[in-house]
């Protein structure tokens, strides 16, 4: 006879909802189907080794189950290294985190918005690429110094120039870290979910890049189309019109 009580009601929720929960953070990367297949394959574990009692059945999943709980950390380091950044963003009003996390970032204004807003404008209409990252809690250090240090007030004909086809910079990404360019030229990591659309380009899979590894939010101009899109949290939001990006900007 099975006994089953409220600790184990319980047990079942919480895991339930962890479950759901990473799967929720990796359903935009190409990694959610292979998770979808290890939550099928421990399902089918617990049946043969804990239900059935299949002896020779469960030592050898139990093997499978050791050696893969290795391969997976390596399969997984970057949905773990998202996953431990978003708890540690998490929970504003948690004190261990207010303790131990970097002080949060001074949230940008009306009139700090709207240079970026106007020099996206412009070069949307004039066809020149962009690429514009603001940093949010999670630092950026390690891209700033893959590019040259600007340290610079948001301005915009500043931003257009450094964008123009004819600058050294105008291939990388720009961050903008507590209201000022930080740097230009940075080099991002390209995202490799399959998702996203092919005739989109290398902009596009950096600003996807950068919102999956970090909180940041990367603001694209297509150099063939002129059209503005964002990246945020993994989810990529295109034909931006002006209003919309102040919206997001905004929000973010």
């Amino acid at each position: 006879m099975i006994n089953f009580g409220f600790k184990d009601a319980v047990d079942i929720f919480l895991v339930a909802l962890l479950l759901y929960y990473i799967y929720r953070l990796m359903k935009r990367s190409s990694a959610a189907n292979i998770f979808s297949g290890i939550i099928v394959f421990l399902i089918v574990w617990i049946i043969f080794s804990q239900i059935l009692g299949l002896k020779l059945m469960g030592t050898m999943l139990n093997y499978i189950v050791n050696i893969g709980a290795l391969a997976l950390v390596v399969l997984f380091q970057e949905e773990i290294r998202r996953f431990l950044s978003t708890i540690g963003t998490s929970g504003k009003n948690h004190i261990l985190l207010r303790l131990f996390r970097p002080k949060k970032l001074e949230a940008a204004s009306h009139e700090d918005i709207i240079p970026i807003i106007m020099a996206c404008i412009n070069m949307s209409r004039e066809k020149t690429g962009a690429l514009i990252v603001i940093e949010h809690n999670i630092g950026l250090n390690e891209y700033i110094s893959s590019g040259d240090i600007i340290d610079a007030n948001i301005n915009q004909r500043l931003l257009e120039n450094i964008f123009f086809k004819n600058s050294p910079l105008h291939d990388g990404a720009m961050i903008i870290r507590n209201k000022r360019i930080a740097a230009a030229g940075c080099i991002l990591p390209v995202s490799h979910n399959t998702d996203i659309p092919k005739e989109l380009g290398l902009r596009h899979r950096s600003a996807m890049g950068i919102s999956e590894k970090t909180d940041a939010l990367a603001i694209v101009v297509s150099e063939e189309t002129g059209e503005i899109s964002a990246a945020y949290n993994g989810i990529l939001y295109q034909a931006l019109s002006a209003d919309k990006l102040e919206a997001l900007l905004t929000q973010e």
